[in-house]
């Protein structure tokens, strides 16, 4: 495929991910522009972050180091927030803090720790959200929800870095409404303690109105909006 046959394509999708979002916050009485798309562009190369970026996405999001260090460095010119998705080891810490502005997974105090020591070395400040577990038997990384404010305070008190809110993923073969409601609950609780960590990081390409009907201020699409998953990033 040619660049002008992708650009068209990532265009239609963009398109019809927006229209989505705009019907879901209208029957949520919501405005549009409280919720913020968030292209996860893993797999995919930095061709096409840089061709949504001129669609006019502003956030892109990767879940592995090894993929997004790269894809950051090649598309370092553009004026875009990266978050970071994934499940975080703490030996990718110094690298991650080199580039992402947000990192959305953070579900222990050791990563706390870890981030916060990178972000100094980096002369950067790291937006953090909490990662909650939302059905702890499937083992997707996250912290128990009776921990988050625990967590949030840590990243609170910690140099280079700021509670920004929380995430979670739905549990998988359920409804998602429940879990999103119950984060809701939780990002309320949060707020109460640190009012700037508005972040509610929910919804992907198939239950994004769900989650914005519970309040998400942050959809996660990647399949709608770049289309099926590639083996190998070329």
């Amino acid at each position: 495929m040619t660049s002008p046959e992708r650009r068209d394509e990532l265009a239609a999708n963009l398109a019809d991910v927006r229209a989505r979002i705009a019907a879901a916050c209208a029957a949520a009485g919501r405005d549009p522009a409280e919720v913020t798309l968030v292209a996860v562009t893993k797999t995919f190369p930095a061709s096409d972050v840089r061709l949504l970026a001129g669609l006019g996405v502003t956030d892109v999001a990767e879940n592995r180091d090894q993929e997004a260090a790269p894809k950051a460095a090649e598309t370092a010119d553009l004026p875009l927030t990266r978050h970071f998705v994934g499940q975080l080891q703490t030996n990718k810490t110094r690298s991650v803090a080199a580039y992402a502005d947000v990192v959305e997974s953070v579900d222990r105090p050791r990563l706390v720790t870890a981030l916060s020591t990178a972000a100094v070395k980096a002369g950067r400040t790291l937006r953090c959200l909490v990662q909650v577990s939302l059905d702890e038997a499937e083992g997707r990384g996250g912290a128990a929800p009776a921990d988050v404010p625990g967590l949030a305070a840590a990243i609170a008190d910690a140099e280079g870095l700021e509670p920004g809110g929380v995430m979670a993923v739905a549990p998988l073969g359920a409804d998602p409404a429940p879990a999103f409601e119950r984060l809701a609950g939780i990002a309320a609780s949060l707020r109460s303690e640190h009012p700037d960590a508005g972040a509610i990081s929910a919804g992907m390409s198939g239950d994004l109105e769900v989650a914005i009907a519970c309040g998400a201020t942050h959809v996660r699409v990647g399949t709608a909006l770049l289309g099926g998953r590639r083996a190998i990033v070329r």
